[in-house]
C-alpha cells in the first residue's frame, strides 16, 4: 500500500509528524499571559514578601491584604507608576529613600494588617480604579511593635508613622508590581 506521505522525504515527514502531534498539544496551552484578576486581588503578606500576587487585574478589582506573620505588622502600599516610567518595581525599589518618595503622591490606597489578620483600608478603598502599571510595596521599620505602629498610623493623619524600627520591608524584598488593564 502507497501512502500519501512516501512522496514526501524522510526528515520532512519526521517534522510533519512532530508538527501534527504537537499542534494540540501546543493548542491547549493557550497564550503565556495569564487572564487578569477581575474580581478581589487577595494579597497575602508573610515576612518579608507578598505572596499570590497575580500580574494582572482588572480595573476595579479591589485588593486585599491577608497578613500571614505571627510578628510583624505588615501593610501593602499600592502606588500607581506613571506611564511613561520604565523602570521595574524591583529597580525602583533600590532608589535612594528620597529618590523612591517621590512616587508617594501617587499612592492609590494602603492597607495594614496586624499580624494574623486581615488588613483595612488606611488610605483609599483599596479599589484599583485606574489601570496602568502598581508597585506594591510594604515600608514598614522592620521589628516594629504592631501595636505601636497601628497607634502611631492613627495619630500620623495620613502621614508616615514614626516609630522605632529597622530598614523598611521593601529592603528585605517585601515588593511586587501589578498591571491594572
Amino acid at each position: 500500500m502507497i501512502h500519501i506521505t512516501d512522496s514526501i522525504p524522510l526528515g520532512r515527514r519526521a517534522l510533519i509528524t512532530t508538527a501534527l502531534f504537537l499542534s494540540p498539544v501546543l493548542g491547549a496551552c493557550g497564550s503565556d499571559e495569564p487572564d487578569a484578576v477581575a474580581g478581589p486581588i487577595d494579597v497575602t503578606a508573610i515576612d518579608y514578601s507578598f505572596v499570590d500576587v497575580p500580574t494582572k487585574a482588572q480595573a476595579g478589582a479591589t485588593l486585599t491584604l491577608q497578613n500571614d506573620s505571627e510578628k510583624e505588622v505588615h501593610e501593602v502600599v499600592a502606588i500607581r507608576l506613571p506611564d511613561d516610567e520604565e523602570r521595574s518595581v524591583e529597580e525602583l525599589v533600590q532608589l535612594p529613600p528620597d529618590q523612591l518618595a517621590a512616587f508617594f503622591p501617587l499612592v492609590e490606597t494602603v492597607l495594614v494588617a496586624p499580624p494574623g489578620e486581615a488588613g483595612f483600608a488606611v488610605e483609599g478603598t483599596g479599589v484599583l480604579a485606574t489601570p496602568g502599571r502598581y508597585a506594591l510595596i510594604c515600608v514598614i521599620p522592620t521589628g516594629a511593635d504592631p501595636q505601636e505602629y497601628l497607634t502611631a498610623a492613627a495619630a500620623a493623619e495620613g502621614g508616615p508613622p514614626d516609630v522605632a524600627g529597622g530598614p523598611p520591608h521593601i529592603v528585605e524584598g517585601m515588593f511586587a508590581e501589578l498591571v491594572v488593564e
